[in-house]
C-alpha cells in the first residue's frame, strides 16, 4: 500500500524541484490536450515555448515578454505577501481594474492637460484606487470577522460591472462616434506609459515590478515586518504569542496586494491597452495566483514565474493564429500550472511510503 507520511521538517529539495516538475507534467498533459484537438503536441508545445524566444519573428515577441510580465509580477508580489501570512486574497482582478479606472479617471479629467505632473498623479490615483477596494475585505475582515476569499472574489465582478459602465458613460470618449471605451491616452503624451527605449518593452510599469521584486525581497528578508509575514503564516499561534497584531497584518497586505494591482492596472491602461474599454481586463489578476504558488511566493522565483506565464500568453497566442488552437485550450494549459504544481507539492510536506496490507 502507499501511504503519505508527514515529513519533520518541509523538504528543501522538493521546495525547488517541485515547479520545474510540475511545468514537465503540465507539458506532457498539455501535449496530451492539444492531441485530442487533432494538433500534433510537440509542433503546439514547440510553437508556445520556443517560437516566441527563438523563432523567425522573435525580436518582436520578445519585448512582449516584458510587456505582459511586468502586471503579472506586480500583482502576483502583493498576492504573495498576504499569501505567506495566511491572508488570501483572490480579488486582485477588482483591484486591478480599479486602479486602471482611476488612473485613466485623473489624465481624462485633466485632458488635454500638458504637463509632467499627469502621469505621476496618475500613478499616486491608481495606487490608491486598488489600495481602497482592497480596504474594502481588510476592513469587514478585522471588524465582522468576514471571509476575505469571498468579499474580494465578489468585488471582482463589481469592478467589471463598474468598467462596462465606466466605459459606456462618463468615460466613453466623446469623439468616439458612439462607440464604448474611452479616449486613447497613447494619443495624449503626457498621460500616455511609453516605451522607454523603443523597441525593447520596457516602461514605467516594468520599473515599478523591478523594483517591487527588490523592495519585497528586502522585506521578506531584512524587515521586522516580514518576520512577521513568514511568522504568521508559519505559526498564527506563535505569532499571538510573540505580539503580531493580526488585523494590522491583514490591513497592511490586502492593502500593498491591492496597491500593487491598482499600479499594475494603471501602467497597462496608460500603455499597452491604452484606453478604458468593457474587456480591458484579461485576467491578470487571477493567472497572477498561479504566478505567486509558481514562483513560491519568493519574489526572486514570482519574477521568473511571471516571464514564463508570460511567455505561455505571446506562445499561446501564436498557436491560436498558426495552428488554430482554441483560446479555451491555451486557458486549460495555464490553468494545468497550477493544478500540478499543487499536487506535486504535497511531496514538499509529505513522503511516500510503501506498507504491506495487515491480514484480517
Amino acid at each position: 500500500m502507499l501511504k503519505l507520511e508527514t515529513r519533520p521538517q518541509p523538504s528543501v529539495l522538493w521546495t525547488w524541484v517541485a515547479p520545474i516538475l510540475a511545468v514537465v507534467i503540465t507539458m506532457l498533459a498539455g501535449g496530451t490536450l492539444f492531441a485530442a484537438l487533432g494538433k500534433d503536441p510537440v509542433d503546439a508545445i514547440a510553437t508556445i515555448f520556443w517560437q516566441p524566444l527563438f523563432g523567425e519573428f522573435a525580436h518582436y515577441y520578445r519585448p512582449q515578454l516584458l510587456i505582459k510580465g511586468a502586471p503579472l509580477v506586480l500583482i502576483a508580489i502583493g498576492l504573495g505577501l498576504g499569501f505567506r501570512a495566511g491572508i488570501w486574497n483572490i480579488g486582485a482582478e477588482g483591484q486591478y481594474i480599479m486602479g486602471a479606472l482611476s488612473g485613466a479617471g485623473v489624465a481624462l479629467a485633466l485632458y488635454p492637460m500638458d504637463s509632467v505632473l499627469v502621469f505621476p498623479l496618475m500613478v499616486l490615483a491608481g495606487a490608491l484606487g486598488g489600495w481602497t477596494w482592497a480596504m474594502i475585505p481588510a476592513v469587514l475582515k478585522v471588524r465582522f470577522g468576514t471571509n476575505e476569499i469571498l468579499v474580494s472574489l465578489m468585488l471582482v465582478y463589481v469592478a467589471e460591472q463598474l468598467l462596462a459602465a465606466m466605459a459606456l458613460g462618463p468615460m466613453k470618449n466623446p469623439e468616439g462616434r458612439g462607440f464604448p471605451g474611452s479616449r486613447n491616452l497613447r494619443n495624449y503624451d503626457s498621460a500616455h506609459n511609453a516605451e522607454l527605449i523603443a523597441g525593447s518593452g520596457m516602461h514605467w510599469g516594468v520599473v515599478a515590478a523591478f523594483v517591487a521584486v527588490i523592495l519585497a525581497y528586502v522585506l521578506l528578508t531584512r524587515h521586522r515586518l516580514g518576520y512577521h509575514i513568514r511568522l504568521t503564516g508559519q505559526a498564527p499561534r506563535a505569532a499571538r504569542f510573540a505580539g503580531v497584531r493580526t488585523a494590522r497584518l491583514v490591513v497592511i497586505c490586502l492593502g500593498s496586494a491591492g496597491a500593487l494591482a491598482g499600479l499594475a492596472g494603471m501602467f497597462e491602461v496608460a500603455g499597452p491597452a491604452g484606453q478604458v474599454t468593457i474587456d480591458f481586463n484579461v485576467g491578470y489578476g487571477f493567472t497572477a495566483i498561479i504566478v505567486a504558488f509558481l514562483g513560491r511566493l519568493h519574489p526572486v522565483g514570482i519574477l521568473a514565474a511571471g516571464v514564463l506565464m508570460a511567455l505561455t500568453y505571446i506562445g499561446g497566442e501564436i498557436a491560436q493564429s498558426n495552428l488554430g488552437l482554441p483560446a479555451a485550450a491555451i486557458q486549460v494549459f495555464q490553468g494545468m500550472l497550477l493544478f500540478f504544481l499543487l499536487a506535486v507539492d504535497v511531496l514538499t510536506h509529505y513522503r511516500i511510503r510503501i506498507t504491506r496490507r495487515e491480514a484480517a
